[in-house]
This record gives C-alpha cells, sequence and structure tokens, in this order.
C-alpha cells in the first residue's frame, strides 16, 4: 500500500522538480511555465495566482494550461501548495478555473474550517475567505455555523441580492431573501 501511494506521488515530484529547474533558470516564479500538476493554488513572483484552464483541440481532446490570472494575493508570492494542505483542505490539484462552487458542499467546508486546513494552510484559507467574501459570506462566520452544527451549515449567496441558502448533507434549500446582517 505504500509503495502504491508514493508512487502516485512520482509524477508530482517530477512536475514539481522541472519547474524548480525551470525557476532556478529563469528566476522567478511564472504561471504560464508551471507543469498542470502544480498550477492550482500557486502564486506567481507578480503576487497573482494562477490558474489551470483547457482549452479543446481537435478531436475533442483537451489541452490543459496554467494561466495568470488578475487576482491578487496580498500577503504571499512565489508559492507552490503543497501535498499536505491540498489533502488536508479537500481541494484538487487538477482543479479547472476558481470558483466558490464549494462553498455550496458541507463536507468541503468541514474539510476547509478544520484546524488541519484553517490553522496550517494560508494560500488556500486566503482564496477561499475572498471567494467567500465575494459571496457576501464571512469565512470565520461560516467555519463557526459549520462546527456547531456540521450536518447544516448556513450559507450566504449573493445572487441578484443576497440570498440565504440552507445547505445540508441531504438537501439545499433557498431560506430567506435579506440582506447580510450588518
Amino acid at each position: 500500500m505504500a509503495f502504491s501511494r508514493s508512487s502516485s506521488k512520482l509524477p508530482i515530484l517530477l512536475a514539481l522538480a522541472s519547474y524548480l529547474f525551470i525557476q532556478e533558470t529563469i528566476g522567478e516564479l511564472v504561471c504560464e511555465v508551471l507543469p498542470k500538476e502544480i498550477c492550482a493554488f500557486a502564486i506567481a513572483s507578480s503576487g497573482k495566482r494562477c490558474v489551470l484552464e483547457y482549452h479543446v483541440k481537435k478531436r475533442g481532446k483537451r489541452e490543459y494550461e496554467c494561466r495568470t490570472t488578475d487576482v491578487m494575493v496580498e500577503s504571499m508570492s512565489e508559492y507552490i501548495e503543497d501535498d499536505e494542505c491540498v489533502e488536508v483542505c479537500g481541494v484538487e490539484r487538477n482543479m479547472v478555473g476558481i470558483s466558490s462552487d464549494a462553498l455550496l458542499d458541507s463536507r468541503f467546508i468541514g474539510n476547509l474550517c478544520s484546524p488541519a486546513c484553517s490553522q496550517n494552510c494560508p494560500n488556500i484559507i486566503d482564496l477561499y475567505f475572498n471567494l467567500a467574501r465575494g459571496e457576501g459570506v464571512f469565512l470565520p462566520e461560516l467555519c463557526e455555523k459549520q462546527r456547531s452544527n456540521p450536518r447544516r451549515a448556513m450559507v450566504e449567496v449573493m445572487s441578484s441580492g443576497t440570498v440565504a441558502v440552507l445547505v445540508s448533507e441531504e438537501k439545499t434549500m433557498l431560506d430567506a431573501l435579506a440582506p447580510p446582517p450588518a
């Protein structure tokens, strides 16, 4: 079992080694030269987030590439997320784009709000803090609600005004149309 686990990390280790060689050559972290295996959750030297995108080529084949976004990270640069944070926070290396959709998944919120993630993975927390803020949700409050009642967490979502959405493992239901508390 240990062999299969370490062999599954080999492509990521090779990608990281390739990146380190490239970075040593050019001297800075540039999203466009990152291998797809380490692109998601990386931050360029410029402080901008990297994002994995794909284009459909002939015969329907997807070609993935790492791109620089306009999203600035104020407190970090030249950063590649480590495997431990990817695992404990419940995110995936092959995530395409940047989306707040995961905030509607109670299992994801449980992982994101866990002490292992929230206290040790500032890059991922910063990303989802800002995504939540863009939806009118304060991530620390969402985490507190998740801790107090793990089956149900209230998520406020911006959609033609503020909509409070009740998220549970069983169902998602519109609770009320109301502005967020002041």
